[in-house]
Order: structure tokens, then sequence, then C-alpha cells
């Protein structure tokens, strides 16, 4: 059985938080330089982007790299008819890269420290 110490438990939950939060606010920072009218949903892209980085950094945290992948295929197929505006798609293609790499390096840090903390 695995035994989970206040650590171990504190490492996961401060790299989640960094993620969702502070990558929320790097990521809406970034994006305010190039400002589209919002379409959709009221906030739509925000909670999206959110639920985009806890994805990104559980599969991190489990090994599971190329499955990020499949996060940016199906944002992808889903804004298929979207992506033809070339504002739009370099717009979207900055928000979720910069989301996805964000999250990404937070699980490497995450892993390096889980592995220091043993």
């Amino acid at each position: 059985m695995v035994e989970l110490n206040i650590t171990i438990i504190g490492i996961y939950l401060a790299s989640y938080i960094l993620a969702v939060v502070v990558g929320h606010f790097i990521v809406c920072g970034i994006l305010k330089k190039f400002l589209l009218p919002e379409t959709g949903f009221k906030k739509a892209g925000a909670f999206i982007g959110i639920l985009e980085r806890i994805f990104t950094l559980t599969l991190v945290l489990v090994n599971q790299y190329a499955s990020v992948a499949l996060i940016f295929a199906a944002k992808s197929i889903t804004r298929f008819e979207d992506l033809k505006d070339r504002k739009f798609a370099e717009y979207y293609l900055i928000g979720t890269l910069s989301s996805i790499l964000l999250s990404v390096l937070v699980g490497i840090f995450t892993k390096w420290l889980l592995g220091v903390a043993k």
C-alpha cells in the first residue's frame, strides 16, 4: 500500500492550484494582448482552459505525455469551422499552447519535487 504523507499531498495540491489559478491569470494576461470579441457562452473559454490545465497536469503526473495531444485534438475538432478565421486561429493557438505548456512545466516540476521529497 502506498503511504501518502502530508508533504506529498501538499505538493500535489500546490501543483494543481499553481496550474489552475496562477495559470489562469498567466494565460489571460497573454491573451489580453490579442483581444477578440467573445463568442459563445460568457467565460466558457476560461472554464475550458481551467479544465484543460487540470487534465494536462494529471496526464503529465501519470506519465501520459502523448495523451496531452488528445486535449489539443478535441479542442481543434470542436473549433474546426472557427479555425478558418486566421485571427481566431492564432488567438486559439496562443491560448491553448500557453495553457498546455504551463501545465506540462508545472507537472515536470511537481514530479521533480516529489522525487526530492522521497
